[in-house]
């Protein structure tokens, strides 16, 4: 049966999954792919029904006994974090009581939020508003929300909208923990077998490293599933989100997860993980 995928119309996806998904792989047969919000894809994979998603790292936790992590593929770095941003500069005082549109609340961007504001805004943020990532800066810039997380190319555009840079998440926890940013992560059934997880990710692997030998053959798709984004905005988004942990999460990779979830779990956001949780 072809196998079921879900990953994010972004550059950094398209880019790393180009030639999986076009049946470039050598021995690999094309998936069935579905474009979808990180929002989205956070929910089939609680609901199961795809064979392999990208999802949020905070969304893990809840679909761990039906899915395996796989070592590559994903999303994690340095200097990569989601932003919060306001119309008029704050101090993440004062966002205390303020409304705060977010990707999803299963998003790794909220679970940094979350443990970034339990110490720098101790009156508590106000209502929590999830928006599709593109939708977020947009609410900002009109006074629909006070301030926004968001994620992914908004780094490079947020100045456009008039907008401020509050803080960055990702900054926080390295400065906290000196590991990487743990973002987007990609799963599996484990239902599929070991043997099948492990020849998956050899090919999500051998994606990558085609991506990366011959950059232009991926253009057409990146920028055709790219939202009217800048072609130049697009390769900073793949120079960013695409680097050695794509390829293989590797020990700094893990702990980064390992880190975040543990932290999490500690502060009552997400359920605990066992030890051999991460493994297939």
């Amino acid at each position: 049966m072809t196998l079921r995928v879900a990953y994010s119309p972004c550059p950094n996806d398209t880019f790393v999954f180009h030639a999986w998904a076009h049946g470039l792989v050598p021995g690999a047969e094309a998936p069935e792919v579905t474009f979808a919000d990180i929002d989205v894809t956070n929910g089939m994979a609680e609901r199961g029904e795809l064979d392999l998603l990208k999802i949020s790292y905070g969304q893990l936790p809840w679909v761990l006994d039906e899915y395996a992590l796989l070592p590559c593929g994903g999303a994690l770095g340095r200097g990569c974090g989601p932003l919060v941003l306001t119309a008029g500069e704050l101090t993440p005082e004062q966002l205390t009581g303020r409304t705060v549109a977010v990707p999803s609340e299963r998003s790794t961007a909220y679970l940094l939020f979350r443990l970034w504001a339990a110490q720098a805004v101790p009156g508590g943020f106000g209502e929590i508003v999830v928006l599709p990532f593109h939708e977020i800066m947009p609410a900002v810039r009109d006074g629909k929300v006070d301030a926004g997380l968001v994620i992914h190319e908004a780094r490079f555009t947020y100045q456009r909208y008039g907008l401020h840079r509050l803080a960055d998440m990702g900054e926080a926890w390295e400065l906290a923990t000196g590991l990487p940013i743990p973002l987007g992560a990609i799963v599996a059934r484990r239902s599929l077998g070991r043997e099948r997880l492990a020849e998956l990710a050899e090919q999500i692997r051998s994606s990558v490293r085609m991506a990366w030998d011959d950059p232009g053959a991926s253009r057409e798709y990146v920028l055709a599933h790219a939202q009217e984004m800048d072609p130049a905005v697009a390769d900073q988004h793949i120079g960013l989100y695409v680097n050695e942990f794509t390829a293989d999460l590797g020990e700094a990779g893990y702990a980064a997860v390992r880190g975040l979830l543990t932290r999490a779990a500690a502060e009552g956001l997400v359920p605990a993980i066992g030890p051999g949780a991460l493994d297939f």
